[in-house]
């Protein structure tokens, strides 16, 4: 991002939507053959790897971003390797990127000035579980799944679900969320603590080492400022998450709608009147059809949302019977019931292949996803909106969102070798973007700025705020 100084992760100037291999600056051969040596004192020769095929691996996410790779690969093993690494680097002046899992979708992990990757999956130890506090750390390697398999019989889970496998650490550098977010909040709520290498190889720990309050009230929240800023200010190497106990009963549902108008219409009611609803998410039209082909599924092709319900049986009962009520009131349609573990999980397991299933639309393509974020009460517009901007410009883009928190997606179908399809598709996200501006919210509510929304960032939070964050980056060593 543009917006950062050459501290911690070098960047260059606004990339064309679509680049091969960008043609962006290197750091110099000279300096990264000097500290391979330095390297592998610290990592060992198999921490090392300037192989093409792993640096190709770790120069690219699931994005349409295919940017250059870095020069080198290390695989640290611990807080202390991190730190020994990052000193080699500060002192030569090398990028340092993190690598989590490499699921992101704006390109956040490109080498863009070459340097050197920092893939944390060797450290995928979960650290230290307290039961009776409701918390736990893990080390960068550790995913959501790998997580909530290691608590699967302590009762507890940890709800944050962005669809991804995705690394617990990564997901807090990019503020995750995904669709349990409108009951658990996302990844800014859920992180207690984090310990973070910063660019000079210090290492901080933004709530005190070894602490976990569920709240506080101590100084800056140092924690916030460091959940979601995309490897820009540091590398988390742990991360103390909140957990959850396991609700006694779940069940999900799916509902079809008329229209576009009706289905979100619903959804902010059922919000407004205080359901406690888990999940609440909205497939339109076209992307209910592609789940149904790329899933073997027969859902009626109109807008449709998923929805599901955590609680006791009583409770849920209360709220399955307002949530009806509202969708009749709409034009709904019966609810069609998933109760049992594998029938729910074949339902969300649809919603989290829409990635997939869109691609699956036009075969040989590639898809960019997208996504804004509106207050909720603005949500009907912006998708009907972006509902006749997608078919003006005849431009493949089935939306799914996670409406009840006014964030939702567009799954867009492109072909790369077709320059007036990719200027189409450009023109088009910038006008989401900027819709959702003109509707006081975000240009991004999960995904992260990333490569393609650095001058929209300007945009949605003006320049002294920029100033403010340069000067945060600016920042030598300790933060205080």
């Amino acid at each position: 991002m543009t917006l950062f100084r050459q501290t911690l992760r070098f960047t260059s100037p606004r990339l064309p939507f679509i680049c091969g291999r960008c043609r962006t600056y290197s750091a110099q051969a000279g300096a990264v053959e000097r500290v391979i040596s330095a390297f592998r004192s610290v990592s060992g020769d198999e921490g090392v790897s300037v192989g093409s095929a792993v640096r190709e691996q770790h120069g690219r996410d699931e994005s349409v971003h295919r940017c250059r790779p870095p020069d080198v690969v290390v695989f640290p093993r611990s807080v202390e390797e991190v730190s020994a690494l990052a000193k080699i680097c500060h002192h030569h002046q090398l990028p340092m990127i993190p690598f989590g899992t490499g699921t992101g979708l704006e390109g956040g992990v490109g080498a863009l000035k070459g340097g050197v990757c920092f893939s944390l999956r060797r450290m995928d130890q979960v650290l230290d579980l307290h039961q009776e506090d409701f918390d736990v750390t893990v080390e960068p390697g550790v995913t959501r799944k790998g997580l909530n398999s290691y608590l699967r019989d302590t009762g507890l889970w940890f709800p944050v679900d962005p669809g991804a496998d995705a690394s617990l650490c990564g997901m807090a550098a990019t503020s995750a969320s995904g669709t349990n977010a409108v009951r658990y909040g996302t990844m800014r709520e859920n992180v207690l603590n984090l310990e973070v290498v910063l660019a000079d190889g210090t290492v901080l720990h933004t709530a005190g080492k070894g602490r976990r309050p569920r709240k506080t009230s101590a100084s800056y929240n140092l924690t916030n400022l460091f959940v979601g800023s995309e490897g820009t200010l540091g590398i988390i190497t742990k991360v103390t998450l909140r957990l959850y106990g396991i609700p006694e009963s779940m069940v999900s549902a799916v509902c079809s709608f008329p229209s576009v108008q009706s289905a979100v219409d619903s959804t902010v009611q059922i919000l407004q009147a205080g359901v406690a609803i888990a999940r609440i998410e909205f497939l339109d039209d076209v992307m209910i059809n592609a789940c149904n082909r790329f899933n073997n599924l027969s859902y009626e092709v109109t807008p449709t949302p998923f929805l599901e319900f955590h609680g006791s049986s009583k409770s849920m009962q209360e709220q399955v019977s307002i949530t009806e009520e509202i969708t009749r009131d709409n034009g709904g349609s019966d609810f069609a019931w998933a109760e049992d573990e594998e029938t729910r999980g074949r339902l969300w397991k649809a919603r989290h292949d829409a990635w997939y299933a869109a691609l699956a639309l036009r075969p040989g393509c590639k898809a960019y996803s997208t996504d804004v974020c509106v207050p909720i009460s603005r949500l009907p517009q912006i998708i009907v909106e972006t509902k006749e901007d997608l078919i003006r410009n005849n431009i493949t883009g089935p939306i799914a969102g996670h409406v009840g928190d006014g964030n939702f997606h567009c799954l867009i179908v492109l072909d790369p070798n077709d320059p007036d399809e990719v200027q189409r598709v450009h023109s088009f996200t910038e006008r989401l973007a900027r819709r959702a501006l003109a509707m006081d919210g975000t240009c991004t509510g999960e995904h992260g700025i990333g490569l393609e929304k650095r001058a929209l960032l300007r945009e949605e939070v003006g320049p002294l705020a920029i100033e403010v964050m340069l000067g945060l980056k600016a920042t030598p060593g300790k933060v205080l």
